[in-house]
Formats: structure tokens, C-alpha cells, sequence
């Protein structure tokens, strides 16, 4: 057994972590963490955890060493603590946009600010386990990558991989509500976001610089919708194959890379109401599905994908990587397979 933590467990994506690592076999939690809800039970603010931890927050002040800690908090801090944070534990995990770019320019071209621990930036691996899986198993150090961007680096992957498409890429991106977090905004407000399909961000994503950088050579253009809906991604990508191709050549691509991969599923059915990937049936797991879909007409190849932005998108990568970090099997703790209906 390691002793994990977690620092800002209070959020959405702390609480995923909660409800993963309390099932998982080789993790004893030691401390989550939390500056608004110290000395407050876990289940007050994560009320599906009742009876399934007597877990309370600590003050991030009291934050004792362990084997590896989870940070889990809002972008642009833990840039200012993580030397802190590297006296607390050996192995970290960090699931905000602090650590993810390489390039010290581009974080702050993208977040529009000064990074302040930009020498450690290439001590961090990109925590998608599917790119780097061998640099995630010999790392101490993992920046979990953004929801958006996970589910369309794994989309695009084998495509770029096996150089089938033409540089120029656009991302039609359809965002749940919890992707904001829990900080209140009038945004978030039940009058305004309830029913909405609202285009809130139909260019300059910051997620474009994670793409670029995991997939060099793509020009990527993001729109992003909020829809009503509480969790969940999808992603239609839109890209032009560079020569004559035909779906089952597409699919054999598509194989041909994630044919061993546990939480890749290609998604391209006949007949039924879930032909392509839906967010809704995959809620609370950690699987992204992958579809496509070629226009003859046009020469422009579809390519769909879904995941649940809290767990493959956030909590559930997060884990993936730990067990790698670890020498576990990859899918331990993971294995939900969803429910239907929903």
C-alpha cells in the first residue's frame, strides 16, 4: 500500500479522485486537503461518498509528507507551490494547466501570464498514458492534460501518427457545465445556463497549445459550446485526408494504434441509436470512444470523440498514470463500465 494525497480535494475533480482511489486495492488515502471546508467531513461537499470514507478536509497548512500527492487545484497556482509540494511527497501528479506546456513562451502567450516555476516545466511528463506511457512509468512528475484536449489528441493520434490528413484542423467542441468547476459565475447561473447551447469561446481555446504541442505539425482550430449538460465532452473534428482513402482503411488505422489500449474504444456501428460516441453512456468511466466518418463528396473525413471530462478527462487519467507510475496494471481501480440507461 502508498499513502496518497490529495490537494484541493474539495472541487469536482477532487472528488472524482475520492470515489476512484477509495475502491483502489494499493492506495491508502492520508489527507485531502481543502481551505474552505478544513475540519469538515469529505461526504458534505461529495454527498455520494456517505459511509464510504469518514474522511475529513485538512488545512493545506497541515499537510504532512506521503508517497504521492494528487494536486488538484485551480490553474496558475501550483506553479507557486510545487517546490513545496516536492519536499511533501517523491511522485507527483498535477491535474491543472500549470505544467503541461514545455515551452515557457508558449504558457504565457496561452494563459497570458508569467510562469513562475518555469524551470521545472520539463521535469514534467504530459500525462496522456496512451502517447507516454514508458516516459509516465520512469517519471516522478505528471501534468495531467486538459479535457478537451485528451479526448482530441486522442482522436487525431493515429491519423498524425500515420500521416492521413492535412495539417489544417477544426475542433468543434461541445462542453458540459462541471467543466467550469465549482466557482460560481453568472454563467453558472440556473436561469442562464439551464437549456443553453451557447458559443462562448469560438476561438483562441487554450487547449489549441496542448494539440500543437502533442501533435506537431497540426494548425488547430477550437470552437467551444457549452450545452446543457452536466458532465461530458464531444468533440466533432473536421480535417481533410492528404490523398484518396477509404473508411476501411481509416479503421484499420485506427486499429493498428489502439488495438491494445484498454480504454480506447472505436466507435462506428450500423444501426442503433449510439452509432457514433455519445458522453451520456459514458459517465463515471474512463474510457474515450472514437468514431468517424468520411464525406466522398466533399474529400473531409469526420472524426468524433467523447469522454467524461471528469474521469478520462481529469480523475481517471490522473489514476491511470499512478498506476504506471507505480508498476500496477494500468486499468486497476478503473474498470467502471458505465451505466444504461442514464
Amino acid at each position: 500500500m502508498i499513502k496518497v494525497s490529495i490537494v484541493g480535494g474539495s472541487g469536482y475533480a477532487g472528488g472524482e479522485l475520492l470515489r476512484i482511489l477509495l475502491q483502489h486495492p494499493k492506495v491508502s488515502l492520508q489527507q485531502v486537503t481543502s481551505r474552505q471546508f478544513a475540519n469538515q467531513p469529505v461526504s458534505l461537499v461529495h454527498p455520494n461518498l456517505r459511509k464510504a470514507t469518514d474522511m475529513s478536509f485538512v488545512s493545506p497548512a497541515k499537510l504532512e509528507k506521503c508517497d504521492v500527492l494528487i494536486v488538484a487545484l485551480p490553474n496558475g497556482i501550483s506553479m507557486s507551490l510545487m517546490n513545496k509540494f516536492k519536499r511533501k511527497a517523491k511522485k507527483i501528479i498535477d491535474l491543472g494547466a500549470d505544467f503541461r506546456l514545455h515551452d515557457e513562451g508558449k504558457f504565457t502567450e496561452w494563459y497570458h501570464q508569467k510562469h513562475l516555476s518555469a524551470d521545472l516545466l520539463k521535469q514534467f511528463v504530459y500525462g496522456i498514458s496512451e502517447l507516454h506511457r514508458e516516459e509516465i512509468k520512469n517519471s516522478d512528475y505528471v501534468a495531467c492534460a486538459g479535457c478537451e484536449a485528451t479526448v482530441s489528441i486522442l482522436s487525431l493520434f493515429p491519423l498524425v501518427k500515420n500521416n492521413v490528413i492535412e495539417s489544417e484542423v477544426i475542433i468543434d467542441a461541445k462542453m458540459s457545465s462541471s467543466q467550469a468547476g465549482m466557482s460560481f459565475s453568472l454563467s453558472s447561473h440556473h436561469p442562464e445556463r439551464s437549456g443553453v447551447v451557447r458559443s462562448y469561446m469560438p476561438t483562441g481555446h487554450r487547449h489549441t497549445a496542448e494539440i500543437e504541442q502533442e501533435l506537431a505539425g497540426l494548425n488547430v482550430s477550437i470552437s467551444a459550446t457549452a450545452i446543457d449538460m452536466v458532465r461530458g465532452l464531444l468533440v466533432t473534428i473536421h480535417t481533410r485526408p492528404k490523398e484518396w482513402i477509404t473508411e476501411k482503411e481509416i479503421w484499420k488505422v485506427y486499429k493498428s494504434v489502439y488495438r491494445d489500449e484498454p480504454f480506447i474504444r472505436i466507435v462506428k456501428e450500423k444501426s442503433g441509436l449510439y452509432r457514433y460516441p455519445e458522453p451520456k453512456i459514458l459517465q463515471g468511466t474512463n474510457y474515450c470512444d472514437i468514431g468517424f466518418e468520411l464525406d466522398k463528396h466533399t474529400n473531409r473525413l469526420v472524426v468524433i470523440g467523447a469522454i467524461d471530462n471528469l474521469v478520462k478527462g481529469t480523475a481517471g487519467q490522473a489514476v491511470q498514470a499512478l498506476n504506471l507510475m507505480c508498476g500496477w496494471p494500468e486499468t486497476t481501480s478503473l474498470t467502471f463500465t458505465g451505466l444504461h440507461p442514464i
